[in-house]
């Protein structure tokens, strides 16, 4: 239901118990200071997240075997949070552990795989390395296209992560080419005003604006606006995204 405070009450009232009632390294411990970390994650307290995944991490290290899935989930989180602290290389280091570990325990195309190298590539991209994000995103791509279905939404995803990278190299027609293909299969796999539609508008009309073709830009962040107005609420950052792209094109 979104409403994190009251759901983090009842996490930390759970783990008092918890610690009365079990031994110190018992795996629902390790749940329940997951389940804190992931409220405080989506509440942006990224310093508590951080320290309550570490503390799961550190149960599961004793009371799991060493190559369990859940020992490559806790490394993940911690990875997406130093993500967003800035703190790439040691989200790098933590989503390579990940991905050792899925490694060993899944087969070769297992959708879990793609989702590691999409997230590397994540990584490299904020860092600014894109041919290493590129790298990355391929790979995911590829185990995508043999995993999943062929209008998966996570597919689209990989297209937009790839397309991003080559507009951010000046590519653009390449750029574009994968930003239609990502919204090809939205527009059969999502709801007609899903915010990812409105996103991959976006993404067009800036390869519009980059190539100085500023009415389709204009048409295509108008109809990503549209969108937004319905999907999100009135004072979403997302929608002045919209109204600062519109300004630029008139700007120009």
């Amino acid at each position: 239901m979104g409403e994190c405070s009251k759901a983090l009450s009842l996490y930390e009232r759970s783990l008092e118990i918890r610690k009365i009632a079990l031994s110190p390294n018992h795996p629902d411990l390790a749940a329940s200071y997951l389940n804190i970390g992931n409220v405080c994650y989506n509440m942006g307290e990224y310093s508590k997240a951080l320290s309550s995944y570490e503390r799961s991490l550190e149960i599961q290290k004793i009371a799991l075997p060493q190559n369990h899935p859940d020992l490559a989930s806790s490394y993940n989180n911690i990875s997406m949070v130093y993500d967003n602290m800035g703190e790439y290389s040691k989200a790098l280091s933590s989503h390579e552990r990940s991905l050792e570990i899925k490694k060993i325990t899944l087969p070769p195309n297992h959708p879990d795989l793609a989702k590691s190298y999409n997230n590397i590539g994540t990584v490299y991209y904020d860092m600014g390395e894109y041919s290493k994000a590129l790298s990355s995103y391929e790979r995911s791509l590829e185990i995508r296209k043999i995993a999943l279905p062929s209008n998966h939404p996570d597919l689209a995803s990989s297209y937009g992560n790839i397309g991003n990278v080559y507009i951010n190299m000046g590519e653009y027609s390449k750029a574009l080419s994968l930003y239609e293909r990502s919204l090809e299969i939205q527009k059969i796999a999502l709801p007609p005003n899903h915010p990812d539609l409105a996103a991959s508008y976006l993404n067009i009309g800036s390869v519009y604006y980059n190539m100085g073709e500023y009415s389709k830009a204009l048409s295509l962040y108008e109809r990503s606006l549209e969108i937004r107005k319905i999907a999100l609420p009135p004072n979403h950052p997302g929608l002045a995204a919209s109204y600062n792209n519109i300004g630029f094109v008139y700007y120009n």
